[in-house]
C-alpha cells in the first residue's frame, strides 16, 4: 500500500528473511565467523542459539549461499520429526529415493554410500537444521549417529544447528551428554544496540528506496529500542505499521507519534514497557536536558 508513496521497490521490514536486506551487525557477523571457522575446520557439530526473532533465520540462509557454490548442503527447515522421518528427510536432500517399506538400517546404508560419494566431490555434506530445539531427544541422538559415518581423515557430514534457548536444556539432560560433548562451537545471538536500531533501520530504508529515504532519527531508534528489546523482528513488525500509518497520513517520515502508535497495536510489544512508557520519556527527557545543560556549562 505505501510502496509508492514512499518511492520503494519492495517492503522493507518484512518478516520473510530477505538475504538482500541484511545488516551487518556485530553479533551476526561474530556468529557467522565462528560458523564459517567451525565448518572449515572440520568440526562435527556446531550451534547457534537466539531468542525468538533474533535473527537465526536470516543468518541461516546467509550460511546457505556463503556454501551453496562449494559444498553439497541439506537443510531441514521444520526438524519435528521422529527418527524415520529425519531419516528420510536427510535422504531426499542428497537426492536419494527411499520406499516407503525401507528398514531404518537400510535407509543409513543408502545415507551413508551417497555420502562417501559426494564427499569425493564436495568433501563433506554440511546438515543445516533450523528450529531445533523442537527435536525430541530420541531424533537428537539419532542425529549424534550421523557423525559417526566417517573417513580415517574426516566426517562426511557436518551439522549447524539454530536454535531457541530451550536447546541448551536439553542438552544439559545425562541422556544428551555426548551430543553436547562433540559441539566444539556455540555462539549466542544478542539484541541489538539503540545505535545497532537506528543503523539497521536506516540500511533498510536505504536498501529498498528509489528516491530519497524517510526520515528517521536517533531519537526515533531510541524509542523504537525500548518497545522492542532491540528484537529485529518485533523492530520489523513496528517500523512496518509505522510506515502504513505515515502512508495514511501522507508523511514522508517515520515519526514518533506514529512509532508509539505502531507499539501499542503490536502484541509482541510487552505491555510492561506501554504501561510504563511514560517514566521512560521523562527519563529521555531529563538526560536530553542534562545534556543541554552540560553543553552550555562547558561553552
Amino acid at each position: 500500500m505505501y510502496l509508492y508513496h514512499f518511492a520503494m521497490k519492495k517492503i522493507p521490514f518484512g518478516h520473510t528473511p530477505d538475504t538482500e536486506l541484511f545488516y551487518q551487525t556485530k553479533t551476526h557477523v561474530d556468529a557467522l565467523n565462528v560458523l564459517l571457522f567451525s565448518i572449515n575446520s572440520g568440526e562435527a557439530f556446531c550451534k547457534i542459539i537466539g531468542e525468538v526473532g533474533t535473527g537465526k533465520t536470516m543468518l541461516c540462509r546467509i550460511l546457505i549461499r556463503k556454501l551453496e557454490k562449494q559444498r553439497k548442503l541439506a537443510y531441514i527447515p521444520n526438524p519435528n520429526l521422529s527418527v524415520k522421518s529425519l531419516h528420510y528427510a536427510l535422504a531426499k536432500e542428497l537426492g536419494l529415493r527411499i520406499k516407503s517399506d525401507s528398514r531404518d538400517d537400510q535407509i543409513s546404508q543408502s545415507i551413508q554410500k551417497k555420502l562417501i560419494t559426494l564427499n569425493k566431490k564436495h568433501g563433506p555434506v554440511v546438515l543445516v537444521i533450523d528450529e531445533a530445539q523442537a527435536m525430541s531427544d530420541e531424533t537428537l541422538e539419532a542425529l549424534r549417529l550421523f557423525t559417526n559415518i566417517e573417513t580415517e581423515q574426516q566426517k562426511l557430514l557436518q551439522i549447524v544447528l539454530f536454535a531457541q534457548p530451550e536447546l541448551d536444556t536439553k542438552l544439559s539432560k545425562n541422556n544428551l551428554r555426548q551430543l553436547n560433548q562433540r559441539i566444539s562451537f556455540s555462539y549466542r545471538l544478542k539484541r541489538l544496540t539503540i545505535n545497532q536500531v537506528y543503523c539497521y533501520v536506516k540500511h533498510r530504508l536505504t536498501r529498498v528506496n528509489l528516491a530519497s529515504t524517510p526520515n528517521f532519527n536517533l531519537l526515533g531508534a531510541t524509542l523504537l529500542h525500548y518497545f522492542s528489546k532491540g528484537t529485529p523482528r518485533i523492530i520489523n513488525t513496528i517500523c512496518h505499521k509505522a510506515l502504513l500509518l505515515g502512508y495514511a497520513k501522507d508523511q514522508k517520515a517515520i515519526t514518533l507519534v506514529n512509532l508509539v502508535k505502531a507499539s501499542i497495536d503490536t502484541e509482541s510489544v510487552d505491555r510492561f514497557l506501554i504501561r510504563h512508557f511514560k517514566w521512560f520519556v521523562g527519563l529521555v527527557l531529563m538526560v536530553m536536558s542534562g545534556s543541554v545543560f552540560a553543553y552550555w556549562g562547558v561553552s
